[in-house]
C-alpha cells in the first residue's frame, strides 16, 4: 500500500546525549521530619525525682564536710581540714585497702562460678530450670536477715553446718580468727549474690543463635573452644553489667561485717562503710560526711574508667580479639 500521499511525521525530539547521563542521575533528596525536641519534657518528672532524692543531699552533704558541726545550729567553717585529716590517715589507707581486697576476692569467686552455673543451666532443660530458680531464692532474702542466718546455721551446738565442721574435727573460730572470719563473710556475700550473676549469664547465653553451635560442631570445635570464641563475646556486656554493680555494692558492705564480728577480730574486716558508721554514730558529722564524699569520688572514678574502658574496646575490634 503506498504512502506517498502521506506527510512524513516529523522526527522524534530527542535530548542531547552527554556521556552517562542518565546512570549517574542522584535521586532527589528526602525530606527530613523536623526534630522535635518537646519529647525531652517526658523527662521532667525523672529528672525532678533524681534532683529530690540524689542530687539535693549530695550537696547538703558536700557543703557539711566544710564544716565542724556540733547541732544544726552550731556549724562551723573548717575548709577542707576533714579531707586532709582523712586522706592522710593509716586507718582510712588500712581500711580502702581491706574493701579493694574484700571485692576482688567475691568478684574473683562469683564471676567464675556464675558463668559456670549459667553455662550449665543453659544446656540442661528442665533440670537447668530448677538450678536456676534454686540460685535466685537468696536474692529475694532480705539483706538485714543474711548474717543472723549464717550464724544459725554455721552455731557448733544447733546449725547444720556447725554440727558437721564439729563432726569433721573442723575448728571454725570466726571470732577470733581473722581468715575465718573473711571465708565466712567470702561464703556468705556468694551464696546471697552469685544469682544475679547466673540470671544475666544465663540470659545472655539464650540469646545466641543456634546455627553458631552448629557451626562449632561441623568445625569440631572444642567445648572449651566454643565458650571462648562463642559464648564468651556474647555475654561480655552482662558480666560487664554484673562487675560493675557487684564492685560497688562488695565495696561498701557494712550489716554483713559489723553483725558477724564488728569489723573484728583486731579490725581484720573493719571496712570503708563500716568506719563511716562509727563516725556518724559518734555525732561527728562533718567528718562522716567529708568521708562520705570521698568514698563516692571513689565509686565514680571506678564507674568512669569501667565506661571508659568498655567503650573503647567497643569502638576499638582489635581490643576485644
Amino acid at each position: 500500500m503506498s504512502h506517498r500521499g502521506t506527510p512524513p511525521s516529523p522526527p522524534l525530539a530527542t535530548a542531547p546525549k552527554t556521556p552517562n547521563t542518565a546512570r549517574h542521575d542522584k535521586p532527589a533528596p528526602l525530606a527530613m521530619k523536623p526534630l522535635d525536641n518537646r519529647a525531652w519534657l517526658l523527662l521532667l518528672p525523672a529528672g525532678a525525682v533524681m534532683a529530690f532524692v540524689g542530687l539535693i543531699p549530695l550537696v547538703s552533704v558536700l557543703n557539711f564536710s566544710f564544716h565542724d558541726i556540733f547541732s544544726l545550729d552550731q556549724a562551723y567553717w573548717i575548709g577542707t581540714e576533714w579531707y586532709a585529716d582523712l586522706v592522710a590517715s593509716p586507718r582510712f589507707h588500712a581500711s580502702l585497702a581491706r574493701s579493694l581486697l574484700f571485692s576482688a576476692t567475691v568478684l574473683a569467686v562469683q564471676i567464675p562460678l556464675g558463668i559456670a552455673i549459667a553455662v550449665l543451666v543453659a544446656g540442661s532443660g528442665r533440670a537447668g530450670t530448677a538450678i536456676l530458680l534454686l540460685v535466685a531464692v537468696p536474692l529475694v532474702v532480705p539483706w538485714n536477715m543474711i548474717p543472723t542466718m549464717w550464724l544459725s546455721l554455721i552455731n557448733p551446738d544447733t546449725g547444720t553446718l556447725g554440727r558437721a565442721m564439729v563432726a569433721l574435727g573442723i575448728d571454725f573460730d570466726y571470732k577470733f580468727t581473722a581468715l575465718h572470719t573473711w571465708i565466712l563473710l567470702v561464703v556468705m556475700d556468694t551464696w546471697h549474690w552469685v544469682g544475679l550473676v547466673v540470671i544475666l549469664a544465663t540470659a545472655a547465653l539464650s540469646g545466641i543463635p543456634r546455627p553458631y553451635y552448629q557451626a562449632a560442631a561441623i568445625d569440631g570445635a572444642s567445648r572449651l573452644a566454643v565458650f571462648r570464641h562463642i559464648e564468651l563475646p556474647r555475654i561480655a556486656t552482662a558480666l560487664g553489667i554484673v562487675f560493675l554493680l557487684r564492685f560497688v555494692d562488695s565495696l561498701m558492705i557494712y550489716t554483713e561485717a559489723f553483725t558477724i564480728n564488728a569489723g573484728g577480730p583486731d579490725g581484720a574486716t573493719t571496712f570503708l562503710a563500716l568506719e563511716l558508721g562509727e563516725e556518724i554514730k559518734g555525732f561527728t558529722y562533718g567528718a562522716a560526711a567529708a568521708r562520705s564524699i570521698v568514698y563516692f569520688v571513689i565509686v565514680i572514678t571506678v564507674v568512669w574508667a569501667f565506661l571508659t574502658i568498655t567503650r573503647h574496646r567497643a569502638h576499638d575490634p582489635g581490643a576485644t580479639a
